[in-house]
């Protein structure tokens, strides 16, 4: 066999296990990840925006640090860090808490901006309507405000997808994880490596089609709606 035939067929034998990987840990790692910071970003958000300095403190603290930390060092001080204060997660615990609290603070801004973007004449409008903040906030200006969102959340929803390699150092088994398993049986890094950033791409342009997907989605509800 020669090396060129032996190189075709370990990158054929290959794809499937690190593309396994990557639809049973990867992207539920990334869903489940994002969907919780999504949630602590828009509640961040509206803790930045309130009147109540120790809660608009609290949380600009909060994106202060996670802004200015590495987020490998997050994950090492929330998995190798805190069993020595005896606080112990799972390799797929730490890396959902570590990348959910990592987008919470940086979807924070995004949500925030969103938000004070949208005039005060929505808020004057919808009180001379009698309608209540809870209800103003629901039917105005959080549809509003997920449109101009959208853009950068989705660009954040494929970055993380790329960042869960780094939770390879918490031995999470996902994509670049078992590909540096198999280079490290099979050698040939270069050609393994390149498969391996093949199957990201695959998976961040099908993220890239869904965001497409559900920005026209919102356009089109806005466009109902008014």
């Amino acid at each position: 066999m020669n090396e060129t035939t032996k190189i075709i067929n370990l990158l054929f034998d290959s794809f499937w296990p690190m593309f396994k990987a990557g639809l049973i840990v990867t992207v539920p790692l990334t869903l489940i990840s994002f969907g919780i910071g999504l949630m602590l970003a828009f509640m961040t958000a509206l803790m930045r925006l309130s009147k109540i300095k120790a809660f608009s403190y609290t949380a600009a603290f909060y994106v202060w640090v996670i802004r200015g930390t590495p987020l490998i060092v997050q994950l090492f001080v929330i998995f190798y860090g805190l069993p020595n204060i005896g606080i112990v997660f799972t390799p797929f615990v730490s890396a959902v808490i570590g990348l959910s609290v990592s987008q919470g603070a940086y979807n924070s801004e995004v949500i925030r901006a969103a938000l004070l973007s949208i005039s005060k004449g929505q808020w004057e409008a919808t009180k001379a309507l009698g309608m209540t903040k809870l209800k103003t906030m629901r039917y105005v200006i959080v549809p509003q405000a997920a449109l101009v969102a959208v853009p950068s959340l989705g660009n954040s929803f494929i970055s993380l997808l790329k960042d869960t390699s780094l939770v390879a150092t918490l031995t999470v088994a996902e994509i670049f994880q078992i590909g540096q398993q198999i280079t490290a049986v099979k050698m040939y890094p270069l050609w393994i490596y390149m498969e391996v950033g093949l199957i990201y791409l695959i998976f961040s342009t099908a993220l890239t089609y869904l965001q497409d997907f559900l920005e026209k989605k919102l356009g089109k509800h806005l466009v109902e709606q008014r």
